[in-house]
């Protein structure tokens, strides 16, 4: 399966695989190419940090715009998220079960399951795991910190979009966005223990730093997802503050990244977009 890659839209960077199947368009956002001010400079997608909401706002019509989903802005599903594991389904376009799904969000959830046309979802995040789950039918989108990943959030997510799209694990595609790496993440011992108890030692590095990349790849193994068709972000956020939110790194007070996808937009061309003298953004999970 092919990594991530990094592509321009308008002013907005994007990861992404632009060879995804089934009508899904998904994207992980870097902080580049929105009006957000300082704290939150500049492609701030969150809502809920502080920022003032007109920028907010115009960010995420940017964001939409580089999926050619901006005509959709009124039909975005964005949860509240609370890192918990509520996953909210959206199997119909109509303009009812959009707006019920949108007041099931906001009431609190950390996944979305789509197999509706024209429907938007947007997870924000800062250290936290993003993963997008594709098939042919539908998609999912998860916001998964440690709590939700000790919950395995993915798997139940996985299993939802299978039931709604009728599809089998085997059958998904993961993509595993940038979120704080186990260098930059020391724990307490207990969770760490609790982590090494539930996934097995591999997740924890050294005495007390969390893998939550290691945990990850076990629950999606264990749901039945192929370790080839996982793609992963291999930065840090709290090492690449320049490109990323970091709640961590950036003392609590920071703007959050997004990780969006939606099925039936317009299309837009992406240009790749290539660093000099860089490393790809991600690898396999089989070079795992």
């Amino acid at each position: 399966m092919p990594a991530l890659e990094r592509y321009q839209a308008g002013e907005v960077t994007l990861l992404s695989d632009a060879r995804v199947a089934g009508g899904v368009s998904f994207a992980f956002t870097e902080r580049a190419g929105g009006v957000s001010a300082a704290p939150y400079a500049s492609l701030n997608l969150g809502d809920a940090c502080g920022d003032d909401a007109c920028a907010v706002a115009e960010n995420r019509r940017r964001a939409l715009a580089a999926l050619g989903a901006e005509r959709l802005a009124g039909r975005l599903v964005n949860p509240r998220q609370v890192h918990g594991d509520a996953v909210v389904r959206v199997a119909s376009g109509d303009d009812a079960a959009v707006r019920a799904a949108c007041e099931e969000a906001r009431a609190g959830a950390d996944a979305v399951v789509c197999t509706a046309p024209g429907v938007p979802v947007l997870l924000c995040f800062a250290d936290c795991v993003p993963v997008v789950l594709t098939c042919e039918a539908g998609f999912a989108v998860v916001h998964s910190g440690w709590r939700g990943t000790m919950s395995r959030i993915v798997a139940k997510a996985a299993r939802a979009l299978c039931e709604q799209a009728q599809a089998t694990p085997d059958a998904l595609r993961a993509y595993v966005g940038p979120h704080i790496l186990a260098q930059d993440y020391e724990v307490s011992a207990e969770l760490a223990a609790r982590f090494a108890e539930e996934f097995g030692p591999g997740v924890v590095r050294g005495e007390r730093n969390l893998d939550l990349s290691a945990a990850l790849a076990v629950t999606l193994a264990d749901a039945g997802v192929p370790a080839g068709s996982v793609a992963w972000c291999e930065d840090s956020t709290a090492s690449s503050t320049a490109r990323f939110f970091s709640y961590r790194a950036e003392g609590g007070t920071c703007g959050r990244h997004g990780a969006l996808a939606v099925m039936g937009g317009e299309g837009v061309a992406w240009e790749p977009l290539r660093a000099e003298g860089s490393q790809d953004t991600g690898r396999e999970a089989s070079a795992r």
